[in-house]
């Protein structure tokens, strides 16, 4: 394979990496999208190739995610293709069950992931039409190699699956390295069974910063929610019935302004007014103002009523930090023991991908959901539709679909030129 060989794929002055022939797809990533998007590929028999960073499946949710979470969907919107969640499982999984409801996903459809590769480039070839993926071997596997820590895959197609949230959101705040105390993000916070009786500053409030600032208060300790701009709350059911649900039932048969309208008339009804708590409500409807900017509505499963009885504080931005305080931007300074980050994620597609065409500099695809699965030269993408699981196993479908047709028209012209492929195209190794 050393014609694929670039300067962009050696070190110099280090080891040369593995090449690897794959004779079919290479999919990155490993959370759901991903092997919702292998699964598919595995029905219509096309093989891939599936790489992680991480060192299990859906490492976002087994390693970055807080111990009380629970989908805040009903089960039916978060299920992947061809398999629905148990029967015995709650309305609101845990978090616990969603895990093994991947990993049982995982073995049905033999998804067998090369985990601990972390992938350092993605670069199409514009002579020999493939795209060559370079990936460096991390954690256990870099100490178990024999061989070199990196390997470049030779792949016709390329599925980028790392979705949304692959890296932590960290703002810029003076003064946040001068403070004494802990500072983490979400995506580190377990429970708060370790704060009791302290005085948290939760930097955040969507799903993630409301949740922890909860939990903190059911463990007694004096949480604090920085809430910096508008945001929309809504109830989690109305009338025993999943909002999200109602939405979905009422976006058949009304135009989206008219749902987003009824929601907020709803949640008043339901909530009350919560601008007096300091939460103010954005002008653009909560359905609306996901599908532009990927701000997702509040949920609320309880923490409103903290907030009314004043066991969670509501704080404007901050200005800045000191040593053992916070000034904030009305001029009021709190003392705090420590800072959970709530934040939120990004995604880290730009990067790796050395290309510009179809995502943005954002790591999103230009194209808005649904046409943001599909670029050029065999580039894919699941999981960037902003629209949750649910949008995800939508991207999979059209992906798996895709490259099935593009799979079988291929097999189909090497074999009439068997002969000629041979040369070119040799598989070196296969990982199904």
């Amino acid at each position: 394979m050393g014609c694929f060989l670039g300067q962009n794929d050696r070190d110099i002055n280090g080891p040369s990496p593995r090449y690897t022939w794959v004779n079919g797809p290479v999919i990155v990533g490993a959370g759901p999208s991903g092997l919702a998007t292998a699964a598919g590929l595995r029905e219509k028999g096309v093989p891939f190739v599936v790489l992680e960073r991480a060192d299990c499946i859906a490492s976002l949710w087994q390693n970055r995610t807080y111990d009380r979470l629970k989908l805040h969907l009903p089960k039916q919107f978060c299920e992947l293709p061809k398999a629905p969640f148990p029967e015995e499982y709650p309305e609101y999984p845990t978090k616990r069950q969603f895990i093994d409801y991947l990993e049982s996903y995982a073995r049905r459809f033999e998804i067998n992931p090369q985990f601990n590769e972390c992938v350092l480039s993605a670069r199409y070839d514009e002579t020999s039409g493939l795209w060559r993926v370079r990936t460096v071997a991390v954690g256990a596997a870099a100490a178990a190699s024999p061989g070199p820590a990196e390997v470049v895959y030779i792949c016709r197609w390329l599925v980028v699956a790392t979705g949304e949230n692959a890296d932590y959101v960290v703002p810029e705040i003076e003064g946040l390295e001068e403070f004494s105390g802990e500072v983490m993000h979400a995506g580190d916070y377990k429970s708060g069974e370790k704060f009791a009786g302290k005085k948290v500053l939760v930097v955040g409030c969507g799903n993630s910063g409301m949740e922890v600032s909860l939990d903190l208060c059911n463990y007694n300790a004096f949480p604090s929610m920085v809430v910096r701009s508008s945001v929309h709350v809504l109830p989690r059911e109305v009338l025993g019935k999943s909002t999200f649900e109602l939405a979905v039932f009422l976006m058949k048969w009304l135009p989206l302004w008219l749902v987003d309208k009824l929601l907020v008339i709803l949640a008043r009804l339901i909530l009350g007014n919560i601008e007096k708590y300091g939460l103010k409500r954005p002008t653009v409807g909560p359905l609306e103002l996901k599908n532009m900017k990927g701000r997702t509505p509040v949920l609320d499963i309880g923490t409103l009523q903290k907030i009314r009885s004043g066991e969670i504080k509501v704080v404007p931005g901050i200005k800045r930090f000191s040593k053992c305080q916070v000034e904030l931007v009305n001029g009021e300074t709190l003392d705090v023991h420590s800072v959970i980050l709530s934040t939120g994620y990004c995604s880290n597609v730009p990067s790796w991908l050395k290309e510009n065409e179809f995502f943005s500099s954002n790591g999103l695809p230009r194209s808005p959901f649904p046409n943001g699965w599909k670029g050029k030269s065999g580039l894919y993408a699941v999981g960037f539709t902003r629209r949750g699981l649910s949008g995800a196993s939508c991207d999979a479908i059209r992906v798996a679909e895709d490259l099935g047709k593009a799979w079988k028209d291929e097999t189909c012209r090497a074999q009439m030129n068997k002969r000629a492929s041979a040369g070119h195209r040799r598989c070196i190794s296969q990982t199904f």
